[in-house]
């Protein structure tokens, strides 16, 4: 006795997709894992833009002049408007473009300030930094 499986005629034929995708994947993860990548920029032409570039050794402190009710102080030392002026113009001829930083105190009049900025305008000092304490 033989048996033949007679299909039926509703019976449609499936095709899972499940397992496609997963062998796909496992595909895609392993030539993505071993594809050798080249190093792009490196072998790119370009000219770099430069920078400016100061050493470490040639950066420059900058200057702090306190202004507070009693006048200004300068380097620790209380000093007047023509010893401050004085010392600033030292303090340039080693760089020109070496920055201020006035610092106020909270009873410093408005005036002293101001003094301090035309001081510094006067020595040729463009880098001005101005904070209250």
């Amino acid at each position: 006795m033989t048996r033949k499986n007679k299909r039926k005629a509703t019976d449609e034929v499936k095709l899972e997709m499940t397992p496609m995708i997963d062998v796909v994947f496992q595909l895609l993860i392993f030539f993505i894992v071993t594809l050798k990548q080249e190093d792009i920029l490196s072998q790119l032409d370009v000219m770099r833009p430069m920078g400016e570039f100061v050493p470490v050794e040639t950066r420059v402190e900058p200057i702090t002049i306190t202004v507070s009710a009693e006048g200004f102080i300068f380097l620790g030392q209380a000093v007047t408007e023509r010893g401050l002026s004085d010392n600033l113009s030292r303090q340039i001829k080693y760089n020109k473009d070496t920055t201020v930083i006035i610092k106020c105190t909270a009873d410093s009049p408005h005036s002293l300030l101001v003094r301090a900025l035309d001081i510094c305008k006067r020595n040729g000092i463009n880098s001005i930094a101005v904070f209250s304490l």
